[in-house]
């Protein structure tokens, strides 16, 4: 019947920057915990996965904010 193409999906480098950001932050969200995370009294730093998730937002943020100040002035 119908025929669709499916054409894979390109990222910018912005967004291939975030993503690889996230991912940084993810990891280095639980080697924060696992090496200097408190055990009682901290709500996000006693909880792997809330610091993962802390991690991989600030990771992700701050590779968006590294690329807008830095990205290549178009001509």
């Amino acid at each position: 019947m119908y025929s669709y193409e499916i054409k894979p999906m390109k990222l910018s480098t912005e967004n291939r920057l975030m993503i690889i950001g996230g991912i940084l932050g993810v990891v280095l969200g639980f080697l924060y915990y696992y090496f200097i995370g408190c055990e009682n009294g901290c709500p996000i730093k006693s909880n792997p996965f809330l610091m993962s998730i802390y991690g991989g937002i600030i990771g992700g943020t701050g590779a968006s904010l590294l690329y807008s100040i830095v990205k290549p002035k178009k001509k």
